[in-house]
């Protein structure tokens, strides 16, 4: 694809599709959906963070008036029935415990009822008798010698030699290139750093709900918020003995999800309780809820060491990152994304990336924006500002020095196609907030983003209505602007003007499957599916027009939207519309309708980078963002306004992660902050004008050059800022967040 094409849609910013009915209240977000005869479900949760459950009474709920259905681990399916594959066993017993409960707040029982109030009655009458175990509570105690091990079955995966002794290390991962100990060798100076990343939440404003009903033959309707309907159907079907299409999932609008949305927790257990009361039955977290029960993003240590020529040229890499998982093996996912993203910026022949998942009694992790990215790269960029330091090189220089680009082998396996890292970084060097002076106790940092980005599974329809305007069905929940940009493939490739296509996101029983919204896959995947669609459209389009010419197909071109001969075709007739042709489409052989189902290949990684000012104020540890700027390669912006807010969210979310967000836990495994008075993210006041420049290097494997852009926002903040602070003060703080506590302490050890 030639960079110089001129689109007539893509690239253009017309109103969103669902602005008005979100800003109006017309939205239905989860919580919004109700039922005739709706029962409320509850859960009742563990006090303690490592227990055996010992005794189960659910006899007294029962009994009370207006309680119609109780449930406890003993009502599922054994962990090892039906369909269970990889993780499911875990994912049904983190939904609900089964002999153990594993971290504070896992769900032990839950009831239907009447009304909340009878619901929480029944709750209280619930009476659990536990026999508390000890607590693992921290990475480092996990794998301290002598620590006491979760789960006496699980042996370290990946590691050279088959362990004989159980271990809170689930697993291994290594990458691995050259000749390590000959680059360190060739190397005139070695940096080498630790770093450790608090655990965080997304933060989504609308909590997790749902609404289940059940037939009387067995048939399943979920409403619920999620990220993806159709793993929601899979894995409650699964987890519960049932056929996949006996179970079919509505997905509501979604209020954030960045992550935490992909998986379930409240729909299996509403749906087993509304089998058993013959009722609908609807359940929503409350905050605390989703904060001590719900998926963070892994807590991790990390070594970075580094070594490189006088000139800058890297010799040798090397990188040893811990994440914690929660109490489950299966939720080690993050650790090998952060594995493939930590050094996957840089070039260097001799490498070595060590990565371990630990199990510990805290709640199972889920996928936070880039999930695993953002804490491995942090230490890595880092590990760079030091290096340039010691260099006396400008961070700039030294990240060009070594970047990769087109034809470079990515530490994680493949060559890079077109890449733009470089220039990102010439667009950061010749950027007006780079060159802008800096004031006593301020700094700048600047830091590296990336994420290799996915494809998978998508299906998408396009229907030619009657008048000439189009349908687009599709399977991706919109969180990120998916509705736009499908309307605007579609649109371009049809010819047909934005405002005459409306898109429609279905239900598992309206469009095949797709993958869910996540990996910044959507725009890239699904629009590949939508653009198949509108081409088998428009192929059926230029097929009518040949039969009302009485021509042959091949003779019809189709240009602006409109049919037309093809140069040399000797026919007097004019151009036929889409209007034209979808009226006369019942003489030509009935409606006109696209569908493509495909896995999409070659997504494109993307990079960024980001750089950003602050003060500090010595006498109180506040550190105030000055300025923040984004530059990220899109491939292609579909729809520039939705990359730029995906810039903008990445950047505030970030912020947040390095200056103020960290669950507190007491030594029982406790939060100490579940809700949003006490975990601080970061509010309007706290950040200031966030500029964005989009850079596009076309993605060679996608008809209009799009790479996803989702995830790499939030991946290179967390370094920008601990870099900038560094350029303040002169000190690095090694563990995050920097907030006035730790920041006037590491000034006070400075002296």
């Amino acid at each position: 694809m030639s960079e110089a094409r001129e689109f007539a849609w893509i690239g253009t910013r017309p109103v969103r599709p669902d602005g008005v009915d979100k800003v109006t209240g017309r939205a239905n977000f989860g919580a919004d959906f109700s039922l005739p005869g709706m029962l409320v479900g509850k859960v009742l949760r563990s006090t303690h963070a490592h227990a055996r459950i010992k005794c189960i009474d659910l006899g007294p709920a029962r009994e009370i008036p207006g309680v119609l259905a109780v449930v406890s681990g003993d009502d599922f399916p054994p962990l090892d029935s039906g369909a269970r594959v990889g993780g499911l066993s875990d994912l049904a017993e983190n939904c609900m415990a089964r002999d153990r409960a594993l971290y504070h707040g896992h769900a032990i029982a839950a009831v239907a009822a009447v009304s909340n109030s009878v619901a929480m009655q029944a709750l209280d009458a619930i009476v659990v008798e536990y026999e508390p175990l000890p607590v693992v509570r921290r990475l480092t105690d996990a794998i301290a010698p002598g620590a006491p091990v979760l789960h006496d079955d699980l042996f370290t995966e990946g590691l050279e030699e088959t362990p004989d002794t159980p271990s809170n290390i689930a697993r291994k991962h290594t990458l691995s290139g050259g000749h390590l100990e000959q680059g360190f060798t060739d190397a005139d100076i070695i940096i080498e750093h630790e770093f450790a990343t608090p655990t965080v939440h997304q933060g989504y404003i609308e909590p997790h709900a749902c609404v289940v009903s059940v037939t009387e033959s067995g048939d399943a309707t979920v409403w619920c918020s999620t990220q993806g309907h159709f793993g929601v159907r899979g894995s409650t079907a699964h987890l519960l003995d049932m056929d996949v299409s006996k179970v079919k999932v509505i997905p509501s609008e979604i209020g954030g999800g960045f992550g935490g949305k992909l998986g379930i927790y409240l729909e299996p257990v509403a749906l087993l309780l509304a089998k058993k009361s013959s009722r609908p039955v609807k359940m929503t977290m409350s905050r605390e809820e989703v904060f001590r029960a719900s998926g963070p993003a892994s807590a991790t240590r990390s070594r970075i060491k580094l070594g490189a020529r006088r000139d800058g040229t890297l010799t040798a890499m090397q990188a040893e990152l811990w994440y914690e998982a929660g109490p489950f093996k299966s939720a080690g996912a993050p650790m090998r994304p952060g594995c493939m993203c930590v050094f996957a910026a840089y070039r260097c022949e001799n490498f070595l990336i060590e990565g371990y998942s630990v199990v510990v009694n805290t709640p199972k992790v889920a996928a936070y924006r880039a999930p695993g990215a953002p804490q491995a790269v942090y230490a890595a960029e880092c590990a760079m500002d030091e290096l340039a330091r010691a260099l006396e090189m400008d961070p700039i220089d030294l990240r060009l020095k070594n970047a990769v680009s087109e034809g470079s082998q990515a530490t994680y396996g493949p060559k890079f196609q077109a890449v733009g890292m470089i220039e990102c970084l010439e667009a950061a060097r010749n950027h007006p907030n780079y060159k802008i002076p800096l004031g006593e106790n301020e700094g700048r940092g600047l830091g590296i983003g990336f994420w290799f980005n996915g494809g998978n599974q998508s299906s998408a329809e396009v229907h030619l209505n009657e008048d000439g305007t189009v349908t687009v069905v599709e399977g991706n929940p919109d969180i990120g602007g998916s509705r736009a940009s499908m309307a605007l493939m579609c649109a371009e490739e049809l010819g047909v003007p934005y405002e005459r296509i409306h898109v429609v996101v279905a239900d598992t029983e309206g469009i095949g499957y797709n993958n869910a919204t996540g990996g910044s896959r959507t725009t890239f995947a699904t629009g590949m599916a939508v653009i198949e669609a509108a081409k088998d459209v428009k192929r059926q389009l230029k097929q009518r027009a040949a039969l009302t010419w009485n021509i042959d197909e091949d003779q019809v071109a189709w240009v602006d939207g409109c049919a037309v001969p093809k140069p040399g075709v000797n026919v007097d007739v004019k151009k036929l519309t889409v209007p034209e042709i979808a009226a006369g489409a019942a003489r030509t052989g009935g409606p006109i309708s696209g569908q493509a189902s495909l896995t999409a290949q070659g997504p494109g990684p993307g990079f960024s980078v980001n750089f950003t000012d602050l003060r500090v104020d010595p006498e109180t540890g506040k550190i105030e963002v000055l300025r923040f700027t984004a530059i990220q390669d899109a491939g292609k912006a579909i729809h520039p306004d939705y990359v730029e807010g995906q810039m903008q969210g990445g950047a505030v979310q970030g912020l947040g992660w390095a200056l103020n967000e960290e669950y507190v836990w007491d030594e029982d495994g406790v939060v100490d902050n579940a809700g949003f008075l006490d975990y601080r993210v970061p509010v309007a006041s706290d950040v200031p004008m966030i500029d964005t420049h989009i850079i596009e290097v076309a993605n060679p494997n996608h008809p209009y050059g799009v790479r996803g852009v989702g995830e790499t926002p939030i991946v290179a903040p967390l370094a920008a800022v601990a870099n900038a602070f560094r350029d303040a003060t002169g000190v690095r703080i090694h563990d995050l967040p920097m907030s006035p506590p730790k920041v006037l302490k590491a000034l006070e050890e400075r002296g």
